[in-house]
């Protein structure tokens, strides 16, 4: 996983210099970068992060000198149908909204940091409006750490949205009454979301497994290779970037639960390997299974599986052979094709080229949901 911006805040605020966080916690339409992301402002100018790439940074910079100095925390809008956004160069053509706050409880921030180290699901919650504007919860599976500043029913509810979109793995905001209910407009509450990270088993300890582990590692996918053959899977180039089971592919797929953001990849080009293998992640809730090989190779594999006593709309939960159309030959080519794919079909996209297609580039809610 990626090293989490406010791991920064907190070097700061210990060092005991007052910060300002500018969070993205809103796009409408095109933007560069993710709800969540962070750029950050001390009291002697230092500058930390970013939450579009450079547009709307140097407009942020002076929103954080103006909460130092006293103003108030607020949601800065910047929009393509602004003049402000010309003069700052939001050039996207999508809105952002931002929320810069002075940090000053580190708890929250504390709890959601030994989370993430622990691989434990975690979400941090950030009044948006009104007198406690700025102040912040985190979310854990047992409690939370910090406060709202308002009422019993306001945590409360805050707490179960911020679990349920644990569960969806997804970051939003929510909006609540003044009294805290969930049928209201009063407060607006962000929640992101830190679920744990999706997990990609791959089958078959060779040069495409160690290529595709060191990618998917970086996009944020716990990985694990499995093999059944000790010799092969005990090189270093495996577990440098995942784990490394001994195992039969049925029987390690036995014990596991895996869901919607989760995949398997098959590379055993074995079928002693290969066909446990896609039955046994058949039964699972896998989102994407995927087997490499010739198209012969496939054909050949499915009728097996056919005769193994596979469905139809079964098999086509399979995709083979993996990845997309890129013309992939190398180990990381091959990964790089693979991964786009999976990519690809998590957000719901076709997986052409950008310059061919239309509508928006970074698609949002239900649009990109997992």
């Amino acid at each position: 996983m990626a090293r989490w911006p406010m791991l920064v805040a907190l070097e700061w605020l210990a060092e005991g210099r007052r910060v300002v966080a500018a969070s993205l916690v809103e796009t409408v339409g095109s933007a560069p970068l993710d709800p969540g992301a962070v750029m950050l402002v001390d009291d002697a100018g230092r500058i930390e992060g970013s939450v579009t790439g450079g547009c709307v940074e140097g407009a942020l910079v002076e929103e954080a000198q103006g909460v130092l100095a006293g103003a108030p925390p607020r949601v800065a809008t910047y929009g393509i149908s602004d003049q402000q956004a010309a003069d700052v160069g939001l050039m996207c053509g999508g809105t952002v909204k931002v929320f810069v706050h002075e940090l000053h409880d580190a708890a929250p921030l504390e709890a959601v940091r030994d989370d993430l180290e622990a691989g434990r699901p975690v979400a941090l919650a950030t009044v948006l409006d009104g007198p406690t504007a700025g102040a912040m919860v985190a979310v854990r599976e047992d409690g939370c750490v910090g406060g709202l500043g308002h009422t019993a029913l306001f945590d409360d509810n805050v707490a179960r949205d911020a679990r349920g979109f644990l569960d969806e793995g997804r970051s939003d905001i929510r909006r609540y009454s003044a009294k805290g209910e969930t049928m209201g407009s009063d407060l607006r509450v962000a929640i992101d979301a830190f679920a744990t990270p999706p997990r990609m088993v791959v089958f078959g300890a060779i040069d495409f497994s160690a290529a595709l582990a060191r990618i998917a590692e970086e996009i944020g996918y716990r990985v694990t290779i499995v093999d059944a053959r000790e010799a092969f899977a005990r090189s270093p180039r495996f577990s440098a970037h995942a784990e490394v089971v001994i195992s039969w592919p049925d029987v390690y797929l036995d014990g596991q639960e895996l869901g919607p953001r989760d995949a398997v990849l098959v590379f055993t080009h074995d079928p002693k390997f290969d066909e446990p293998a896609l039955l046994s992640a058949l039964r699972t809730g896998a989102g994407y299974i995927g087997a490499l090989g010739s198209r012969r190779t496939h054909a050949d594999r499915e009728q097996r599986l056919r005769e193994a006593g596979v469905a139809d709309d079964e098999l086509r939960r399979i995709s083979s052979p993996c990845g997309l159309d890129v013309g992939a030959r190398t180990p990381a080519e091959t990964a790089i094709a693979v991964l786009a794919e999976v990519l690809a079909l998590r957000a719901g996209r076709r997986g052409g080229r950008l310059a061919e297609a239309s509508g928006p580039i970074h698609p949002r809610g239900a649009e990109a949901a997992v």
